[in-house]
């Protein structure tokens, strides 16, 4: 098998739950060697989220949690006390063989424990050494404990999610704000953090004007947050108006939302005024196409509440599948909105193979998402998340450490694994 791309560099990996995960997930699905330090007895805590929980080959219920399986993979598994001296010193060591040290404690918790990013650096200058907090090393919050739900809403995404006011009040059932269906702020923190190490590696590595040096990264849920609001947050301070919720429909763009059809639901997402042109042909009403209301996209924003009733009045008339052959044909943008069993019955999401099964010591069924990665000549591979924690303690010690067995025996009479 061809090496991959990041074949040789070494991540060590104190992070937990989803933001630090997800970001050295990436990392191992495009090769790292990435050795997951968790707490002995209890480990990542994502490993006790469930149900649902994988099930073994008699049917009954694991202690691995759906979740913990979902942001682990390709990884090894090792435990280590680092309350304890000799925990903080192991860490040390393998921090000395490192390329990447990711870990997201609160603020200061890694000074107290003599793995700060100025400790760790004066042991291995070239590692790259990325913090993953909720607000940041600096500022007013940064001692706060920071959660995705929390960040979702002080850095203004909920403010902008869910129905639209004219839809449903506040007060009424399905109304106000919301947060997303999945921890969307974790999750592009996790990428930010996977950009941002690849961006130190390259600083340090690269020929011709390779430095050697390693570098602090620091990650904070909120400010990916806040740049994740995009052409939101570029319209409020472009123009000092604060955007309000606007359900399933765009605040830049009509039609480009959720219409109901005659046995369900579709999206119509045209992004031109040459595919809303083709929507009115096909719809049988060009002349909506040639109304100076409604010819360009600025117009139909300022016309939003003329031009829409007229046009889920007109979706209404046929079925989902009508509209959607009619649309695709006529290369208008629109789809349905699946449930989970759909996506993954999808013949477009099995022909891109982003389902994969997956070897597992415990089940002979184990399915996840794959890797959205594809690279032709260095593609992703998949092994499962380690099933045992600390499974790999003496196989990652002898790998990193070059250490005996007699060695590691005593670590684990100090309490340090």
């Amino acid at each position: 098998m061809s090496p991959q791309a990041l074949e040789g560099v070494r991540v060590l990996d104190l992070s937990r739950v989803l933001a630090g995960p997800w970001c050295t997930q990436v990392l191992g699905d495009l090769g790292a060697d990435v050795v997951k330090v968790e707490r002995p007895g209890s480990g990542d805590d994502t490993r006790g989220w469930g149900p649902p929980f994988l099930h073994d080959r008699d049917g009954q219920p694991t202690g691995e949690s759906a979740y913990y399986l979902g942001a682990n993979r390709n990884k090894r598994s090792i435990t280590v006390d680092i309350s304890q001296p000799a925990g903080q010193a192991l860490i040390r060591e393998l921090a000395k063989q490192a390329d990447v040290f990711v870990e997201n404690y609160k603020v200061g918790d890694m000074a107290r424990y003599g793995l700060d990013p100025a400790s760790l650096h004066a042991l291995n200058p070239q590692l790259v050494y990325c913090s993953i907090t909720g607000y940041g090393q600096t500022g007013p919050y940064a001692h706060r404990a920071g959660y995705d739900y929390a960040v979702q809403g002080i850095g203004g995404l909920m403010s902008v999610t869910g129905p639209s006011r004219a839809e449903i009040a506040d007060d009424q059932p399905g109304g106000g704000p919301q947060k997303v269906g999945v921890a969307v702020a974790d999750l592009f923190t996790g990428l930010y953090a996977t950009v941002a190490i690849l961006a130190a590696l390259r600083h340090r590595d690269a020929r011709g004007w390779r430095t050697g040096a390693g570098q602090h990264i620091d990650m904070a849920l909120l400010d990916t947050q806040v740049a994740m609001l995009a052409n939101l947050g570029a319209n409020y301070l472009v123009s000092g108006q604060v955007p309000g919720r606007a359900g399933n429909a765009h605040q830049n763009i009509v039609p480009y939302q959720v219409f109901e059809v005659a046995d369900g639901h579709l999206i119509l997402a045209v992004g031109n005024d040459s595919q809303f042109a083709k929507f009115c042909a096909v719809a049988g009403r060009p002349d909506l196409a040639e109304d100076p209301r409604f010819a360009k996209n600025a117009d139909r924003v300022r016309h939003r509440a003329v031009l829409v009733p007229v046009l889920a009045a007109l979706l209404k008339t046929r079925t989902r599948s009508q509209w959607l052959s009619s649309l695709e044909a006529a290369k208008v943008p629109c789809g349905p909105i699946n449930g989970l069993d759909d996506v993954f019955a999808d013949p477009q999401v099995h022909a891109r193979h982003m389902v994969e099964a997956i070897a597992h010591p415990l089940t002979d069924t184990l399915r996840l998402v794959a890797s959205p990665l594809k690279l032709s000549a260095t593609p992703a591979r998949t092994r499962c998340a380690p099933p045992l924690l600390g499974q790999h303690t003496d196989e990652v010690l002898r790998d990193w450490l070059g250490w005996d067995a007699t060695r590691i025996a005593q670590l684990r009479s100090d309490g340090a694994l």
